[in-house]
């Protein structure tokens, strides 16, 4: 029987870089057993004899990095960690950036828009940038030590105490089937393009038949299916983007999933979810597909508020009742959260 492996989340990657630097004299704590990267790389293995550490393919090594400042002839360099300062007047004309972004994705948009915003500020100062396996807002190290690591010298700072986010967002609505998702997303869609935003629309439909073709309305099928639109919306944001979904999703621990992995990749409150309470005998009303008719007749089973619950949502950040409020008033309600205001 083949060995299983245990993939590593971008946080355990982290820590098991920062071990294998030396930045961390202890061991990180994982499982027994062959572990791979997000790619399928195998990068470690740990069992009773401890851990063997093959390769660490995301991060640039410290040696490696001070390899590559002697072949510059940059002889111990000042060192920055974080974003750039307000005032770049007092920089000096070479300098080494350090960016704290353990646990995040390597292609996330937090990394290029911090190299981004080096490359704005300090147009006259000759730049390394490097990303490092180190928190942001509870380093594991100190700055200096961290500095000294890669081969630099003095070291300054200023870095933020939120964690990281790629300003992208993605917001989610719930609700029963005719209670107005699809038709208040689509017009959210229209407002945002109005105002000049890109956007992506996931709507329940489309994704049935695309991205999740051949699963059923079973429980499992049903959060894999949103699991699947939780994980796509989470890639959109993750790069700056903002994503637009319309899935009914009625079990309250796939939207928790769904939640989870958008934040994880683009930032505490870059979720959002809308909760469409429009209430059932008003979604029966409005049936043009005869669906409810159907299912109260038995022909279809599992049907979400009939014969499946709907587990309404208590972590909302927006609930709309299209009953008092049309489809342009709900909309508009949605991209001012957005907003703000």
């Amino acid at each position: 029987m083949a060995q299983t492996r245990t993939r590593l989340t971008h946080a355990q990657l982290a820590d098991l870089a920062r071990h294998a630097f030396g930045l961390s004299p202890v061991a990180p704590d994982l499982p027994q057993t062959d572990l791979e990267d997000a790619e399928g790389v195998l990068v470690a293995t740990a069992d009773d004899g401890g851990l063997t550490v093959r390769e660490i393919p995301r991060w640039r090594s410290p040696s490696a990095v001070r390899a590559e400042l002697d072949a510059r002839g940059w002889e111990r360099p000042a060192a920055w960690v974080g974003t750039p300062p307000e005032d770049p007047a007092g920089l000096p004309e070479r300098l080494l950036v350090l960016l704290p972004v353990a646990g995040t994705a390597p292609d996330s948009a937090v990394i290029s828009l911090s190299a981004a915003a080096w490359a704005t500020r300090a147009p006259g100062v000759e730049l390394f940038v490097v990303p490092v396996p180190v928190s942001a807002a509870d380093p594991e190290v100190s700055w200096t030590e961290l500095a000294a690591a890669y081969g630099a010298g003095p070291v300054a700072s200023r870095v933020e105490p939120a964690p990281p986010s790629t300003g992208g967002r993605v917001v989610m609505f719930t609700g029963l089937s005719g209670a107005g998702k699809s038709t208040i997303a689509s017009r959210l869609v229209e407002l945002l393009l109005e105002s000049g935003r890109t956007v992506t629309l996931l709507d329940g439909d489309d994704v049935r038949t695309h991205l999740s073709a051949g699963l059923g309305f079973s429980r499992a099928d049903r959060d894999t299916n949103v699991r699947r639109i939780g994980w796509v919306a989470a890639q959109v944001a993750k790069h700056g983007g903002l994503a637009v979904c319309a899935p009914i999703a009625p079990y309250a621990a796939t939207r928790t999933d769904a939640r989870r992995l958008v934040e994880e990749q683009a930032g505490p409150g870059s979720f959002v979810l809308v909760h469409v309470a429009t209430p059932l005998e008003e979604c029966e009303a409005r049936d043009r597909k005869g669906l409810y008719a159907r299912a109260r007749r038995g022909e279809i089973a599992e049907f979400t508020g009939i014969s499946d619950p709907y587990e309404a949502p208590t972590d909302a950040e927006l609930t709309i009742d299209t009953r008092s409020s049309d489809v342009d008033a709900s909309a508009r309600l949605v991209l001012e959260h957005l907003e703000g205001r």
